[in-house]
């Protein structure tokens, strides 16, 4: 066919389209020409781009050096603040840091004048901090030389340093007290239904006597509350161990497969709950008083590897008439009791917080009277100085804050009025100024359970020498 009639039709077809779509048509042909500029240009481009980048002019050195200047800045500047929190983390978190004696404190007694909000702020504050690991704690391990070890109940204790009920009420900061390094802490005192304590305010600082007056009156959250959280902590301790979260691994833990202590789950370290009565608990009934203690041990004692029974705070009315040898030795044998029916291996040692006001011969020979009927724990034994420990050798906490007002220190020294005024409100007083005294009434209580002579009648008319060592 002939090629002027196979284009024929189409030039035809051009021909006849209508003006109307010219600018239709015009947007749909192939122009490669245009596509081919295009393409050059941006080449063009990017060439210019590239070689202008590989240009060594002194303005472009210039700014080449501001660049590695400015990151080598960055460098240092990200360097020195990560060495900074670094350092900082670990000089915070450490107890022996002077900033805690020195501006913490300070700052925390400026901003909460009441002592009792300040006690709560910082519990709070600590309990915050522990569950992000930011909590002070021992560094190193000072008492790896063994030195400072004793041996109680059977276990060793790395020092005998610990903490005495009051600073944990409620059991939100035990792991963060052992992680400051005392060998013991105390829980508690716990009641067995939640009560609020005495009115506020309740809670005194002495600054110039480091002392503190107190009548709290045993508030407390109640044996129920402070049972879930001890569980709690149990459980989840056996869940990072592998042993599981449920009943099961709970019960693992507590027979002791973690190898440590079921209360304080830290070896060569203990952990002593507290338990006390209800205020409304009549003091004249006491089968009511030892149902009150059955409960609290039947709730905790599970969880603790000391029971302290607390039959003298101060702060409690007719509480302190417990001690007195005939009530005292029905409530040690129902605690003692219930404390070897707990469902575990070892049960806990059951311990007995006396008041240091009540130092008579009479007073001393009833409570260890109590003490041997009821068969509480003896052997070696920690005695509780209200903020410390002192290795001993009897079930017995001397004792508790005192009702009495020391004469200040140093001798001859007048108090502020402010701090006068302060001596008269009712409560327990501790401070170092009741050192000497707890200690000489340390020694009398050890004199007579070592030697076991009052059990004779022949020798209880024997007096008690108040300088026996």
């Amino acid at each position: 066919m002939p090629r002027s009639k196979l284009f024929a039709p189409i030039r035809i077809s051009f021909c006849n389209i209508s003006a109307q779509q010219p600018r239709a048509l015009r947007a749909r042909p192939h122009h490669p020409l245009r596509q081919s500029s295009q393409h050059n240009l941006h080449t063009n481009q990017l060439r210019y781009a590239s070689t202008t980048a590989a240009s060594t002019t002194p303005q472009a050195a210039s700014r080449d050096a501001r660049s590695l200047l400015t990151r080598f800045k960055n460098l240092f500047l990200g360097t020195t603040i990560s060495l900074t929190l670094i350092l900082g983390y670990y000089y915070v978190t450490d107890t022996r840091a002077s900033i805690h004696e020195w501006l913490i404190i300070p700052c925390l007694r400026y901003f909460y004048p009441d002592a009792e909000d300040a006690h709560e702020i910082g519990n709070r504050t600590l309990k915050t901090l522990y569950s992000f690991g930011l909590h002070p704690r021992e560094r190193g391990n000072p008492d790896a030389k063994g030195d400072l070890a004793v041996e109680v109940f059977n276990h060793t204790l790395q020092n005998p340093i610990g903490t005495s009920a009051g600073i944990d009420k409620h059991c939100d900061i035990p792991d963060v007290l052992l992680a400051a390094g005392p060998a013991i802490i105390e829980i508690g005192g716990v009641t067995p239904l939640p009560q609020e304590g005495n009115p506020k305010p309740r809670v005194w600082r002495i600054p110039s006597q480091k002392a503190l007056i107190n009548r709290y009156g045993l508030n407390s959250e109640g044996a129920d509350h402070v049972h879930m959280r001890l569980r709690q902590r149990v459980r989840e301790y056996a869940y990072h161990m592998g042993f599981g979260i449920d009943e099961e691994a709970e019960q693992r833990v507590l027979d002791g497969e973690a190898g440590v202590p079921p209360g304080s789950l830290q070896e060569g370290k203990l952990m002593a709950v507290q338990v006390a009565k209800n205020k409304w608990t009549p003091d004249e009934d006491i089968e009511a008083v030892k149902k009150d203690y059955v409960y609290c041990v039947d709730a905790l004692a599970r969880y603790a590897d000391i029971v302290v029974v607390n039959v003298s705070s101060p702060n409690t009315p007719g509480l302190r008439g417990l001690q007195k040898s005939e009530p005292l030795t029905d409530i040690l044998s129902a605690v003692v009791g219930a404390a070897r029916k707990v469902k575990r291996k070892t049960p806990p040692a059951v311990m007995v917080k006396v008041s240091p006001d009540e130092d008579g011969d009479e007073d001393v020979r009833g409570i260890c009277d109590a003490v041997w009927d009821s068969g509480v724990d003896g052997g070696r034994l920690l005695v509780l100085l209200e903020a410390f420990l002192v290795n001993m050798s009897f079930p017995v906490v001397v004792g508790n804050t005192t009702k009495r007002r020391p004469d200040p220190t140093p001798n001859g020294y007048i108090l502020p009025q402010k701090e006068q005024r302060l001596l008269l409100e009712q409560g327990g007083y501790s401070g170092p100024q009741t050192f000497n005294r707890t200690v000489a009434l340390v020694k009398r209580y050890r004199k007579v359970l070592d030697e076991g002579s009052y059990q004779r009648p022949e020798n209880k008319s024997l007096p008690l020498s108040k300088d026996s060592t």
